[in-house]
């Protein structure tokens, strides 16, 4: 019986887990972006989010200990430098996990991890919905506007007519 184990084992041994994930978490932060399985990429997210808040904290000890992970020079200075300046104000969810279909081969669900931050196509999707949803409301605040501006307009045209009398030869006057 499997109670209380909880993480997905992905039919490996623990060593060659442990050197899959650090492979892939060093390969996300690089590439900001991994495509794999779905349940490579889940095992990924619960091993490289703690990564990704311990490299808020620009410490000696929490440099050591993310390379303790993952066993890459490279990849600890991207993290610290550049990634974790994007990621300061986010408060978690520093990944995201994009289903693209199944493997030809044996049909495994496959999917593309990325880091949030980086995807400018989300980033530019969320903020034209944003200014949609605006829009939306706008919209709706103009067709009020112009019912008010229709109802002033209407005064407007009929004291016009009633301030010009025709004349009899269709010619109009000043009164």
């Amino acid at each position: 019986m499997r109670h209380g184990k909880k993480f997905n084992h992905l039919g490996r041994t623990a060593s060659h887990r442990k050197a899959m994930l650090s492979n892939m978490a060093s390969s996300l932060i690089l590439h900001k972006r991994v495509s794999t399985t779905v349940a490579k990429a889940k095992a990924l997210r619960k091993y490289v989010e703690p990564l990704l808040t311990k490299s808020k904290s620009d410490t000696t000890h929490s440099r050591r200990t993310v390379f303790a992970y993952l066993q890459n020079k490279e990849s600890v200075k991207e993290l610290f430098d550049e990634v974790s300046v994007k990621i300061a104000n986010r408060p978690g969810g520093y990944t995201r996990i994009l289903k693209t279909g199944y493997r030809l081969g044996d049909n495994a669900e496959m999917c593309v991890i990325e880091l949030v931050d980086y995807n400018e196509d989300m980033l530019s999707t969320t903020g034209t919905a944003a200014a949609g949803a605006k829009k939306t409301r706008r919209r709706g605040g103009k067709k009020k506007a112009e019912g008010t501006a229709a109802e002033t307009n209407a005064p407007e045209a009929t004291e016009t007519p009633a301030a010009e009398s025709n004349d009899s030869n269709g010619e109009t006057k000043d009164a």
